[in-house]
């Protein structure tokens, strides 16, 4: 292995040169405390940075084995290195020349705790970070000198500030260890108790606006607390008792007045399935892993999706047992996300009303005198959400302004007034029985879903001479392959990177896991499992830092929207 001083030498010998001289770089150097890996080297000063690879020995790291151990608190342990990593390696970024030269980054986490490929530790306390800089250029020839104060000091410099040991703020790194610990635990703890989420006394659940995710200032913000009959105490390792707002297991419906806070408690449950850091509000708000956020998705495509429990009898004839379409209606889009969650194990359905398609959710009686049910192919959700509890043992936590129908329905009607919650189910049970709606139960039994096979060959990423090609468009739009594949409706996706990940772990599932017999959920099962084993890294052959976990409903999601995709129906 060569020596941070050939790697001085090399740079300052190709001062100069044309931009891909930088090409000869490529390789590893012992910097004494760490190896360095220069991956991939850019072709020129305006394309995407070049990738570097920085590993710490476990004795240079020194990260002690209370945090190595649980998984748990080994993420946390990433996660605050990687935190404390983009600050330093930021401030050794600069301008440096032409295009992206001098540019030192590595992926910023946001508010949740995540498995990223950005810093991993091993099993044996291994630290390694993965970053990208861009190699310094005037126009498109070589600052070797440049390039040398950079990669040999500047980026080693502020590696060593964070990791060389990486227990420079051990507290502080237990602490949020601690907290994640706690997280997870409240999460786990959710099933025995017959709950889909808990909301801790003193949370502040507003966001500063509908694009910055940080909490609410706290002088403007309303201090969550859960009212008296809703109030339980869970366990948490670390701090003992956490007391708060549980919201059981059955049918949830979340009222109140606009702006009163509604959708921003389902907010807090949607994405109570990630831990959060210390500050986010959120903290020890947690959900069970498998709730689901459902919309209507006008425009999407839907392959091969059985929603004959939702819709059936349309005017043309269409198959609703395999359903496709490359323009979903509100109706069909949200029936279709139902069957696709379901598909892949879900066990909590969340939806916010102002999001939902209205003939989807409900039929009121005047409607039903007035338009027959033979001519109504529409079963609303309202007549589906008790059977589904009873029958699949799925949850619905569902926000509702309108339609107080469903107070025959639910088990628990949670108010909202002025960002503050009052347990209203009594209330809402009296109203039912005085205010009778004369509403007809529509809908027969529920039918086993039909399973779906995808076929490998239609999940395709190629582009011209490309066998894969990627581009993230925006935050939440992917160009995979020739195709657009928007994951704006997967609301619980939390960082860019995460969607990053989706693709391409779509195309590892295509390369070994879809083989045209294998279900949806048993291949993609396969590709998690691969991931819990072998780490996040194991859909890219490349050492790239730019992925963030995710989860099976997610990525199920993603595949039924890549319009490309075929399947062969399966039926129970």
């Amino acid at each position: 292995m060569k020596t941070s001083d050939e790697l001085s030498k090399s740079l300052t010998a190709i001062d100069g040169k044309g931009y891909g001289a930088y090409k000869s770089v490529k390789g590893s150097y012992d910097l004494d405390d760490f190896v360095l890996h220069i991956d991939h080297v850019q072709g020129d000063p305006f394309a995407a940075p070049s990738r570097l690879r920085a590993v710490f020995a476990a004795d240079v790291a020194g990260i002690p084995s209370d945090l190595l151990g649980p998984p748990v608190r080994k993420r946390a342990a990433a996660d605050f290195l990687n935190r404390r990593l983009a600050g330093e390696l930021a401030a050794a970024s600069r301008n440096r020349g032409s295009g992206k030269s001098g540019v030192v980054r590595i992926l910023r986490p946001r508010q949740c705790v995540l498995e990223r490929t950005s810093l991993a530790i091993g099993h044996d306390g291994t630290v390694t970070a993965r970053f990208v800089a861009g190699l310094p250029a005037r126009g498109r020839r070589v600052l070797g000198r440049q390039a040398d104060e950079m990669l040999t000091s500047a980026i080693p410099q502020a590696l060593r500030r964070v990791l060389a040991p990486a227990t420079g703020e051990l507290d502080a790194m237990r602490r949020h260890a601690d907290l994640v610990q706690d997280s997870a635990a409240l999460r786990d703890a959710l099933g025995e108790r017959g709950l889909v989420a808990f909301v801790p006394d003193g949370a502040i659940l507003p966001r500063r606006s509908g694009v910055d995710d940080r909490p609410l200032a706290a002088d403007r913000a309303v201090v969550f607390e859960a009212p008296e009959r809703l109030r339980v105490s869970l366990e948490a390792p670390n701090r003992g008792t956490v007391t708060g707002l549980g919201i059981p297991e059955g049918i949830t419906l979340i009222v109140g007045g606009g702006y009163h806070g509604k959708s921003t408690l389902l907010r807090a449950i949607e994405t109570g399935i990630y831990d959060h850091i210390e500050g986010d509000g959120r903290e020890l708000a947690v959900t069970v892993p498998d709730a689901v956020k459902i919309r209507a998705e006008d425009g999407r495509s839907v392959a091969g999706v059985d929603i004959s429990n939702f819709i059936t009898g349309l005017p043309l004839g269409e198959d609703t047992a395999h359903f496709s379409t490359a323009n979903a209606s509100g109706s069909t889009s949200q029936a279709a996300a139902i069957a696709e969650a379901l598909e892949v194990g879900a066990t909590c359905l969340l939806i916010d009303e102002d999001t939902s398609a209205t003939n989807f959710m409900i039929r009121d009686a005047r409607m039903q005198a007035l338009i027959h049910d033979d001519d109504e192919p529409i079963t609303p959700f309202i007549d589906r959400a008790r059977q589904m509890h009873r029958e699949l043992g799925v949850s619905t936590v569902l926000v509702v302004g309108g339609a107080g129908d469903y107070f025959d329905v639910a088990d628990t009607v949670i108010g909202m007034r002025r960002y503050l919650p009052a347990d209203l189910t009594e209330q809402a049970t009296d109203i039912g029985r005085r205010i009778e709606t004369e509403r007809v139960h529509e809908g027969g039994d529920w039918s086993p879903l039909r399973r779906r096979a995808p076929d490998p060959a239609s999940v395709d990423a190629r582009k011209g001479k490309k066998p894969v090609s990627i581009k993230i468009q925006t935050p939440t739009r992917v160009l995979f392959g020739t195709q657009e594949l928007d994951l704006s409706a997967l609301e619980q996706l939390v960082e860019e990177a995460q969607v990053r990940a989706i693709a391409r772990a779509l195309v590892h599932a295509a390369e070994r896991h879809l083989d045209g017999d294998r279900t949806v959920r048993g291949a993609l099962e396969r590709l998690m499992g691969e991931i819990r084993e072998r780490g996040l890294g194991v859909i890219d052959r490349r050492e790239s830092g730019d992925y963030a976990a995710f989860r099976i409903h997610e990525l199920a999601a993603a595949l039924s929207r890549l319009r490309s995709l075929q399947v062969r129906s399966i039926p129970e």
